[in-house]
């Protein structure tokens, strides 16, 4: 029963320091969907049986995007969730080029649950991307984030082959998309 809870009380959190937070694309759609889809597909990987990735990858841009401190997630979730969350967190201080580059580079050397948290959200971005772009992108900014996206998970891979199948058809159908002239 700890786990449901734990669980609830990550999903409240998420979604009140997430509160006025919109996804990029045309729709618009509210933040929390994002986090809720990774937290689902962390939750598919591992069957339910890690509850402490499952709260994570809800909770994994709390640190990036809100006034949300380590030592509150560590305090309200444990260390080991905010270990995952801090793990998965781009360094906003950097410049974005190399906050990506970062990424890449990274992904190799993460801990088998910031791989599984990465992977999950790089399939929601690339679903979100294909089904509601960020109506002022390009086709060609469109494809770059694709192929960075790509070469991140490139490092991820051997972690779970039910989320790789899954990235790969996300990311070949919206190459496919977009050599098609996007939408």
């Amino acid at each position: 029963m700890t786990a449901l809870l734990d669980f609830a009380r990550a999903l409240e959190f998420a979604a009140t320091r997430h509160i006025d937070q919109r996804r990029k694309g045309v729709r618009a759609e509210p933040y929390v969907n994002h986090l809720s889809e990774v937290a689902l597909l962390v939750a598919e990987a591992t069957e339910g049986k890690d509850p402490v990735v499952v709260i994570a990858a809800l909770l994994h841009d709390t640190l990036e995007d809100t006034d949300a401190s380590y030592e509150e997630i560590e305090q309200q979730f444990g260390p080991e969730v905010a270990a995952v969350v801090a793990e998965t967190t781009d360094d906003k201080r950097l410049r974005k080029a190399e906050r990506k580059q970062r990424q890449i580079d990274m992904a190799p050397t993460a801990s088998p649950r910031a791989k599984l948290v990465k992977l999950a959200d790089k399939i929601s971005n690339l679903r979100s991307m294909s089904v509601s772009p960020p109506a002022d992108w390009p086709i060609a900014r469109k494809a770059e984030y694709f192929e960075w996206a790509h070469a991140v998970v490139a490092g991820l891979r051997g972690i779970d082959a039910r989320l790789e199948a899954l990235f790969d058809r996300a990311y070949q159908d919206g190459m496919a998309q977009l050599r098609g002239g996007g939408k």
